[in-house]
């Protein structure tokens, strides 16, 4: 089936708006498939190099669903939703299918064990690989050499990368271009749910648009998320009543 690239352009980014089947698997050149949500939003206005890479990757997606209230507030349109769970179990059923091969990096080396493990059986067709980096803010230049000869000797057709934002989002863009994947995508807490290390999200709170709240119960921690969310909320608030505006590629 054929699907057409739409983009929906809101609060100063340029959000993917079709179905993750219009993205091709080739070799011609490297990707980079990021995801935005209202917490998200928050700490890109506070860091730059976060910024960039959500404003230059090739794919922005909706991942708090939302930040979708931004484009139906502002335009009167909706962004189809296509979050972590969605990216992750579409490519690795996609990749099965052809054969192909998926790179995991991140977390620690137990949870990668439990990854690659549950992989063959879920996914029997795939070649699964994965690297733990260590765990720490910054990595030395020896460090990411160390990542991207992983990546590059296997080659995979997706890499996925789970090393919490932003620095997952900044890592992935700042190496790109060293890259040998054909699509880099970044998921962060799926690699978690995949190993069963925290228990997947039930369809229900998905679909009642409460998987944040459920995510909150399950993970107090994600509190100190709040403060960037207000932000988003408080930006769009400024942009209904006419003072904040965007103009497309800035805030």
């Amino acid at each position: 089936m054929n699907y057409s690239i739409k983009n929906i352009f809101t609060m100063g980014f340029s959000v993917f708006a079709s179905d993750l089947g219009a993205i091709e698997l080739d070799n011609y050149k490297t990707r980079l498939l990021n995801t935005i949500s209202p917490n998200s939003y928050g700490i890109s206005t506070k860091d730059k190099l976060f910024r960039e890479s959500l404003k230059n990757c090739d794919f922005l997606v909706l991942d708090g669903v939302y930040f979708a209230l931004s484009s139906i507030l502002l335009q009167g349109k909706n962004i189809q939703k296509n979050q972590g769970p969605d990216v992750f179990y579409h490519f690795m059923s996609r990749v099965n299918k052809l054969g192909g091969k998926v790179f995991f990096l991140g977390a620690a080396p137990k949870t990668l064990e439990k990854i690659e493990e549950r992989s063959k059986v879920d996914f029997p067709n795939l070649k699964v690989a994965s690297f733990s980096p260590p765990y720490k803010p910054e990595f030395s230049e020896e460090e990411n050499d160390q990542m991207v000869d992983a990546i590059n000797a296997f080659g995979p057709d997706v890499l996925f990368v789970g090393m919490t934002c932003p620095k997952q989002e900044k890592w992935s863009y700042t190496n790109k271009s060293k890259l040998n994947a054909n699509l880099i995508c970044c998921v962060g807490a799926v690699f978690d749910w995949y190993a069963g290390n925290q228990n997947e999200i039930h369809p229900l709170w998905w679909k009642l648009r409460l998987a944040w709240l459920k995510r909150t119960i399950d993970r107090p921690e994600i509190l100190k998320r709040y403060p960037n969310i207000c932000i988003f909320f408080i930006h769009l608030f400024l942009a209904l009543i006419g003072i904040k505006k965007y103009k497309y590629g800035r805030f």
